[in-house]
């Protein structure tokens, strides 16, 4: 392991007011492994040996029940899954695979536990992860209960445009099967519903998503602080998808996706 990836872990925040005896405790026992695209390394039901941090790479957090399956998270770096298992010594309720090749940091859950009785601040930090993880999860359960499939893909595409700088263009970070299964529908399904969504200001091309008319779009959306976030504070994104990214430089004459295209559409 490098000496970097110490010191890079370190700048999580759940790492981060902890005391440097602890930390030296906490990672005395943590070793880095490489895993190829498309394994299995968490099995749900298996028992939370370790915490695992992403270093590299990207993960899918998914869970199943007889022939189904869904996305209940993907992972990009630098992201720790899964703590509630590992702070509890209980089995993993989710699954984790790799979407690309990954080097994944892991973490013993013994020293953990040890280290969460010990240090105040990691306790804090700890309380404060796992609670940020809890309100995305009731976010998106709240999307999934009451919006139709066609609102959850609205506020998720104009959710993703205002976390990549209140763009009109942007990349969707992961592949459209994984969005649809965290949407809860099918891949046939979500590209329907795309195609419907043209007439009202979409346009998909690929992976990129194109907003051509944010107020209509909106409309549909309607955006929810209560259900869309984000939180006054920075928590943990270990519970949804990655943020997307801008595709290009927005045009001038092109309306950004702001609050006043919110007041526009009668729903700030």
């Amino acid at each position: 392991m490098k000496p970097a990836d110490l010191s890079e872990i370190q700048t999580l925040s759940l790492f981060r007011d902890m005391t440097q005896p602890s930390y030296e405790r906490l990672t005395r026992g943590v070793y880095v492994q490489h895993f190829p695209a498309g394994l299995t390394m968490i099995r749900q039901g298996d028992p939370a040996d370790f915490l695992h941090i992403l270093l590299e790479g990207q993960v899918e957090l998914f869970a199943g029940w007889g022939d189904r399956e869904t996305t209940m998270a993907v992972i990009k770096p630098l992201g720790t899954f899964i703590l509630a298992a590992t702070i509890r010594d209980a089995p993993y309720l989710m699954s984790a695979r790799t979407l690309e090749r990954s080097r994944i940091m892991l973490l013993p859950s013994e020293d953990l536990r040890q280290v969460f009785q010990d240090d105040r601040g990691f306790a804090n930090a700890i309380v404060d992860e796992l609670a940020g993880c809890y309100r995305a999860v009731v976010r998106h359960a709240k999307g999934l209960k009451l919006r139709t499939s066609r609102e959850r893909i609205a506020s998720y595409l104009m959710r993703q445009a205002r976390l990549a700088g209140d763009v009109r263009s942007y990349q969707l970070p992961m592949e459209k099967r994984l969005l649809a299964s965290y949407l809860g529908m099918t891949a046939e399904n979500l590209s329907r519903a795309l195609r419907g969504l043209e007439q009202d200001g979409l346009k998909v091309d690929g992976t990129r998503v194109i907003i051509t008319d944010p107020v209509r779009l909106m409309k549909i959306a309607r955006l929810d602080p209560l259900m869309d976030g984000p939180d006054p504070s920075p928590t943990t994104e270990a519970a949804s998808l990655p943020k997307a990214s801008a595709w290009s430089p927005v045009a001038a004459a092109a309306p950004a996706v702001t609050d006043a295209v919110l007041r526009t559409s009668g729903e700030a």
